[in-house]
């Protein structure tokens, strides 16, 4: 089959009628649509398919048309198309065809690799023909051809004539070396030892390059079977799957004008559709990167009504101010302590996403101002507000006391923050010191003369952060006993939470609101607005799927929610009374969250009920551009 789809040498017998009003290309394009060889076709240009292109019609040394121009030496027959009107007249006049911009070239280049993909060969065959672009460049045509036939001499001579179209010396050196390693792998797994030797020795080694990489092929020499090769190479084998794979390195090396890159049109799309989900202020979902799980028919958005902004559930067991809630890691469980000197665990339905009481733990004399779980969520520490110096330390399984820990009466153990061994915890006060204990309440190492407002342990096991008087956050570590001021503030930091890649801190601060801080460049990223701080402690957290969303309870008694990225708050709950002291995201379930408030209440959000695709449409209709 000729190039582009286009007859070459004799065109098809046809009625004396049909001839004249089939002049130009129409016969080439006909007789490609039905996938038939045109007679007379020279062997030599008898190519097979390789993206639907193959060497134009009519044209010395198989130059293309470009753009609708004739390639030198040859008529040119996609140069002119066939004039409109005049059915039954004469001759039909002939036009010039609308040059292509660059874009336009660009897409019908794209679209062709896809339908090629799809082995629409004939149809890429005509759209080429038609529009007067190329797929790609000859010479790579060749190239993708004997590669994936493992004529790999023939390939080795089709990189000499690429050698002129790619832009850097080196890559040839590196293609060639790609090449001979398949060829190589394909000698051995047919037990062709002495000619795969032979590759090894004077083809590759000459290359003189990744000569570390010529020592792990040589060691292949002594695979025993086919199956052992495969598996020490971790290489698909000889055949379709590992050529197209070696092809896909091979592209990288080329200009996209001499060969597009793999699945380019696919990775154009998928690119779309994640910038648009990163966009997208309300977007809480598990990013599928499979194309066929959207509609690339419309542009994404998320609906509100999606989003946990509307309470599900009020938790009013609780009789007195509530402090603080956290969600366990695995986000089964929720915790809830107060001034009523209680904690309350409360059970996660996973289907309801309804709470239910679970077990409430007593004894509290101070009330419960911080809790945090032990990393398997098998322990929960307890703390009191400033004046107390005791700490609780409980099994949330059997609901029993582990431990009661007080190092002196005249101590305030305000926070805690678990090692990630869940073997030891940090904790203190603003009296001027913190320690770390193990399971049991024994002191393993202190560290005097710090007034800690709020704790935090790194993953690296060794640093732990803490807040102070100062209105900053330093690093103390433990084993080599130093210590580092990270993060600066003008006002008081009343807490703080880290991100679970430990890179950015989440501040509240006194009067100023919420602060967002790169730990690793120790630089102020963002100030959220809107919420009211004062000098109360008020505990923020991020959430949300991949930690996009941050949230934070207020004085003025709602609960905000920004995106990471934006100052403004994409939400605004209502419906607590009073202050609200603490919010948590349940790490799981992206779409749940909880708020304790003075109101005495624990409020549980989530997305509105009985959402469906007519009230989601309605509402981003109405959504601000």
């Amino acid at each position: 089959m000729q190039a582009n789809g286009a007859g070459g040498g004799q065109q098809q017998q046809q009625p004396p009628q049909q001839q004249q009003q089939q002049q130009g290309p129409e016969l080439g394009c006909l007789g490609a649509q039905n996938g038939e060889a045109s007679a007379g076709t020279a062997a030599g240009e008898q190519l097979a398919h390789a993206n639907g292109l193959l060497p134009a019609a009519n044209s010395p040394g198989g130059l293309s048309v470009n753009n609708g121009v004739p390639a030198a030496g040859g008529p040119g027959p996609a140069a002119a198309e066939l004039g409109g009107g005049g059915g039954g007249g004469g001759g039909s006049a002939l036009k010039k065809k609308k040059r292509l911009s660059q874009s336009d070239e660009d897409v019908i280049r794209l679209i062709g690799q896809h339908l090629h993909g799809l082995g629409l060969n004939q149809t890429v065959d005509l759209l080429m023909q038609e529009s007067g672009c190329r797929l790609e460049h000859p010479s790579a045509t060749k190239f993708r051809n004997h590669v994936m036939e493992g004529e790999w001499d023939k390939a080795e001579n089709d990189l000499n004539e690429l050698k002129a179209l790619v832009h850097s010396p080196h890559a040839i050196v590196r293609m060639k070396f790609l090449l001979l390693q398949q060829k190589y792998l394909e000698y051995l797994e047919d037990g062709k030892v002495l000619e795969a030797l032979q590759v090894l020795r004077c083809e590759l080694t000459p290359l003189k390059y990744n000569t570390e990489r010529i020592h792990v092929l040589s060691g292949y020499l002594m695979c025993s079977h086919a199956e052992d090769l495969r598996a020490k190479a971790e290489w698909e084998g000889k055949g379709t799957a590992s050529r197209s794979k070696l092809l896909d390195k091979l592209q990288t090396y080329l200009p996209p004008s001499v060969m597009l890159p793999p699945r380019r049109l696919q990775n154009l799309l998928r690119q779309a559709v994640e910038l648009q989900r990163d966009r997208c202020l309300y977007h809480n979902t598990k990013l599928d990167s499979n194309l066929d799980s959207v509609s690339l028919l419309i542009d994404h958005v998320c609906s509100r009504k999606q989003f946990p902004c509307y309470t599900q559930q009020i938790l009013t067991e609780h009789c007195n101010e509530v402090w603080f809630c956290k969600f366990s890691n695995d986000g089964t469980k929720l915790a809830t302590g107060s001034k009523d000197t209680t904690v309350i665990i409360w059970q996660v339905d996973p289907d309801t996403h309804q709470l239910k009481l679970l077990k409430t733990l007593e004894g509290h004399a101070y009330g419960v101002s911080y809790i945090a779980w032990s990393p398997d969520d098998n322990y929960l520490v307890a703390c009191g507000p400033d004046d107390c110096s005791e700490l609780w330390l409980w099994n949330v399984q059997t609901g029993e006391l582990r431990t009661k820990m007080s190092q002196s009466h005249e101590d305030s153990l305000t926070s805690v923050a678990w090692n990630p061994d869940g073997k030891r915890f940090v904790t203190g006060g603003q009296r001027g010191q913190f320690y770390q204990c193990d399971l049991d309440g024994n002191l393993l190492d202190s560290w005097e003369g710090v007034r800690v407002q709020c704790l935090w342990c790194l993953s690296d096991g060794k640093t732990v952060l803490a807040s102070d008087t100062h209105q900053r956050i330093r690093g103390y570590n433990f084993e080599d006993l130093t210590d580092r001021n990270i993060v600066q503030e003008d006002h008081p930091i009343m807490s703080f939470t880290i991100s679970k890649n430990g890179r950015l801190a989440l501040l509240n601060v006194a009067t100023q609101g919420v602060h967002l801080w790169d730990l690793q460049d120790r630089v102020l990223v963002r100030k959220y607005q809107g919420v009211t701080q004062g000098f109360y402690t008020i505990h923020s957290c991020f959430g949300g799927h991949n930690e996009d969303f941050i949230a934070s309870g207020s004085e003025d008694h709602k609960v905000y929610i920004w995106h990471k990225r934006s100052e403004l708050p994409i939400a605004e709950l209502t419906g607590h009374t009073r202050t609200v002291n603490c919010v948590s995201w349940n790490p799981q379930i992206p779409s749940m969250m909880a708020s304790a408030s003075d109101d005495g209440t624990v409020r549980i959000w989530g997305p509105a009920p009985f959402v469906d695709n007519q009230d989601i449409e309605e509402e981003c209709s109405s959504m601000d551009s």
